[in-house]
């Protein structure tokens, strides 16, 4: 459902919001802070220094993570886990993780989706993509890619704000999916820290493959049924 507010006050919402992320993300840049990012160790030690405030700071930098693109998610995730445990871990990447794709959904359908449904020619295809039928295909589509690391997780949550899917079917499909990943992600914090870029390739794709491994059974299970 589109936004029901008027093209003006949507734009000045449209503006602020950007204007913030722009000046937030000049200032993790001006700081130094978004290096830390890519630095699992630096962030683990950071975060560990925290005390009380770490797990709000896990919870903000996973929303900044999915809202900001640039932002990578992963390390978060993995430092979590490495500092709380699998279960306040992945309790902590999930709210965060889910806060950041309802708002990264939020700001599309706020933004672009009037915009889209303008076009004549894309307009047949948001129109068929808003029946039951359609509304369960993109569920669906939204839950799997969330079971794969490799797959833009911020992309896939600015573009379904995009299409017609209902709020409420976005929020579950994305809790329903991003909560085995960030567990298995979570789990193995602190062999993903300590792993170089082929050994993390290697766990991320096992990862993939046991958090899909569901989906295929199902589908095989169906086709010979």
């Amino acid at each position: 459902m589109a936004s029901k507010l008027g093209v003006k006050p949507r734009l000045v919402v449209g503006t602020a919001v950007l204007i913030g992320l722009a000046a937030l993300y000049w200032a993790l840049m001006e700081t130094g802070a978004l290096s830390i990012f890519s630095d699992k160790s630096a962030l683990r030690e950071w975060v560990g220094q925290l005390g009380f405030w770490g797990p709000l700071a896990i919870i903000a930098m996973m929303i900044a993570a999915i809202v900001m693109s640039p932002i990578p998610s992963g390390p978060i995730a993995m430092v979590a886990g490495a500092t709380y445990g699998p279960v306040w871990g992945t309790a902590y990447v999930v709210i965060g993780a889910e806060a950041g794709a309802l708002l990264a959904f939020g700001i599309a359908r706020l933004l672009g989706y009037e915009v889209i449904h303008r076009w004549s020619r894309i307009r047949p295809m948001l129109d068929w993509l808003g029946k039951e039928r359609s509304q369960t295909g993109l569920m669906l589509v939204v839950f799997a890619s969330r079971l794969v690391p490799f797959i833009s997780f911020d992309a896939v949550s600015y573009a379904a704000g995009l299409t017609p899917l209902a709020f409420w079917r976005f929020l579950i499909a994305t809790l329903a999916g991003v909560v085995p990943t960030a567990y298995l992600i979570v789990m193995f914090g602190d062999v993903l820290i300590t792993a170089d870029s082929r050994g993390l390739t290697v766990v991320l794709i096992l990862i993939s493959g046991v958090t899909l491994l569901p989906i295929l059974a199902k589908l095989i299970w169906t086709r010979h049924a």
